[in-house]
């Protein structure tokens, strides 16, 4: 039977492009009221529908890494430092075809930029470019070759290790850690199906902390989602938020992890509503939702980035509206196809939530 791929590039994509305002409210820890936005465009990004400037991520010194698309359609790396200085760059061997091209996905405190390519084939393939502008690429042992498969590195912590996923040659999706020494161990989650279009998913941009524990969610039989963690000597931790549903398309999202482990997410309940978590390193979890946010499907409260302090962003989507993260079509063709959710929305509100206080912003997913 043919089976649809698990997650489209696309989704991919987004949920890393996406996370930035979230991780921007995150690094905030001041808790002042007022937000101060800073609007730039890369020299050279296109205008048309499409195209332009898509920041990714910031790292705790201010420094924005993501892509433009220009005129053509082809996408191009960028670094952009707290004087608005900007640096562009693109891997070597990214295809130069409309959709092409290079994506930078997460960068550390060093300017160290992590993140994949599409080349002329329509191949992912991994790079990580050092603050001197060496660019250095590379696949996962086992990723496929095929059409839009491959490498997808999605977080890069101080030290330089990375943490992504590959689909193989069958669209199985697993993940992998690759060492600042170029070494490579893969991994599957305890529970992971292996059928083609399932597997385990990493956490983007911030999936990976200092000592090299990886958090992510994995996707069973079942299409059910499971959060993990998995230690820095391959030992993993699975866990399940309760009142996390059980069908299609339901379950636990373990989407961010802060320095200290304690990570962050969504769960979607039995009705398809989604519903936010704090997991403490001891494996304590306290749910919640952002006032006024909705409990129809697709509607609801997603965790973002943590502080050191306890400060989370997260976003919500009102009674009124129906407006679910980024996501991606799983299952099989014939049997369930569902959506399950890989990044966070932009249209909507937001709110922070400090030590269980929560403040809303009505409208923006924004630093506050």
């Amino acid at each position: 039977m043919k089976l649809w791929r698990s997650i489209s590039i696309t989704a991919i994509t987004l949920s890393a492009a996406l996370a930035i305002p979230l991780r921007l409210a995150a690094q905030d820890s001041q808790g002042r009221n007022q937000s101060k936005f800073v609007t730039f465009d890369v020299p050279g990004a296109g205008t048309g529908s499409g195209q332009g400037t898509f920041a990714g991520t910031i790292n705790p010194a201010g420094v924005v890494a993501g892509a433009y698309s220009d005129t053509g359609g082809v996408n191009h790396g960028f670094l952009r430092s707290p004087d608005g200085a900007i640096t562009t760059f693109d891997a070597p061997g990214a295809g130069t075809g409309a959709g092409q091209g290079t994506f930078p996905i997460s960068n550390d405190m060093s300017k160290t930029v992590t993140g994949y390519y599409l080349d002329a084939s329509n191949v992912y393939h991994g790079f990580v470019r050092a603050l001197d502008g060496t660019i250095t690429t590379f696949d996962a042992p086992h990723a496929g070759a095929g059409t839009y498969q491959g490498t997808f590195p999605v977080a890069i912590n101080p030290s330089g290790a990375i943490a992504g996923v590959y689909h193989d040659t069958d669209d199985v999706i697993h993940g992998f850690l690759r060492t600042p020494d170029g070494s490579f161990t893969e991994f599957d989650a305890p529970g992971a199906d292996t059928s083609p279009g399932l597997g385990t998913i990493v956490a983007g941009v911030d999936g990976i902390t200092p000592a090299g524990v990886i958090a992510g969610f994995y996707v069973d039989s079942s299409v059910v989602a499971h959060g993990y963690l998995r230690a820095p000597d391959g030992g993993f931790t699975t866990f399940d938020v309760s009142g996390a549903g059980t069908g299609p398309g339901q379950g636990t999202f373990n989407e961010n992890i802060g320095a200290t482990a304690t990570t962050t997410g969504l769960y979607i309940d039995s009705g398809g509503a989604l519903h936010a978590f704090l997991r403490t390193p001891k494996g304590a979890i306290t749910k919640f939702d952002a006032p006024n946010a909705g409990t129809g499907a697709g509607q609801g409260t997603s965790a973002g980035g943590i502080t050191p302090a306890g400060v989370i962003a997260c976003a919500f989507w009102r009674r009124s509206t129906i407006m679910g993260p980024p996501a991606a079509r799983v299952g099989p063709k014939g049997g369930p196809n569902v959506s399950l959710p890989l990044g966070r929305g932009l249209i909507g509100d937001s709110f922070r939530r400090d030590k269980g206080m929560e403040t809303s912003r009505k409208g923006h997913v924004c630093k506050v």
